[in-house]
C-alpha cells in the first residue's frame, strides 16, 4: 500500500496483512478522497477501526492538520505508529482500544471532529452503534462528515439527524458520505 496523494505521496504504508483488516484499495481510496477533497484542509480526522492507518495517513498528506487513530488490536497500533514514523508524521495521536471507549475517551477529552472514517470488519453492527455514540456525544462538528465503509449499504444505519450527501459502490464495498444537519 501506498500513499496515493498530496505531500506523503508514494511513501509505503505498511499492514495490508494485518489479521482482521481489510485495507482501502487504492482505487476505492482515491475516488473516496476525490468525494471528500474539500473538507480535509486543516480538518481534525478521527480513524476508527484504524487498521494499518491508511484512511488517516492520506487525510494528514492531504492537508488534515491532525489524526485521531484508534483500534483495538495491538498489532494494528504497533503498525501505525511504525507507519507514521517511518513517513515522519507527528500531528497524530493513536490509541489502542475498544471503539466505544475510545469514543467516550474523546469526548472526555473535548474533542470534536470535522471528518470520522469508520471502516470497522464487515460482520458487525459497528456502524451503527458508532454512528449514534457520535450523535450522542456530540463528536462530530456542525459542518463536519462521517465516512463509512461496509460490504452491505444496509448495515450503514444513521440516526435521523444524519443525511447520506454522496455513496457509491465499488465491486463488494459501499462508501457512504453522511453530513449532520
Amino acid at each position: 500500500m501506498k500513499v496515493i496523494s498530496g505531500i506523503y505521496k508514494g511513501r509505503n504504508i505498511l499492514g495490508f496483512d494485518l489479521d482482521g483488516t481489510r485495507p482501502t484499495m487504492d482505487r476505492v481510496k482515491e475516488s473516496l478522497f476525490g468525494m471528500i477533497q474539500n473538507n480535509i484542509p486543516n480538518s481534525i480526522c478521527l480513524d476508527l477501526f484504524a487498521g494499518s492507518g491508511n484512511l488517516g495517513i492520506e487525510a494528514l498528506s492531504e492537508g488534515a492538520s491532525f489524526c485521531y487513530f484508534c483500534d483495538s488490536n495491538h498489532k494494528a497500533y504497533q503498525t501505525i505508529n511504525s507507519n507514521l514514523e517511518n513517513i515522519g508524521i507527528e500531528d497524530a495521536k493513536v490509541l489502542c482500544m475498544d471503539y466505544m471507549k475510545c469514543l467516550n475517551y474523546l469526548r472526555e477529552e473535548d474533542r470534536n471532529f470535522d471528518i470520522i472514517f469508520l471502516d470497522p470488519p464487515y460482520k458487525t453492527n459497528y456502524i451503527e452503534k458508532a454512528l449514534n455514540k457520535i450523535n450522542e456525544l456530540n463528536l462530530l462538528k456542525d459542518n463536519g462528515i462521517i465516512v463509512c465503509e461496509s460490504d452491505s449499504i444496509d448495515k450503514i444505519v444513521y440516526p435521523d439527524n444524519f443525511i447520506c450527501v454522496k455513496d457509491r459502490q465499488y465491486g463488494d464495498k459501499f462508501v457512504v458520505i453522511l453530513h449532520k444537519m
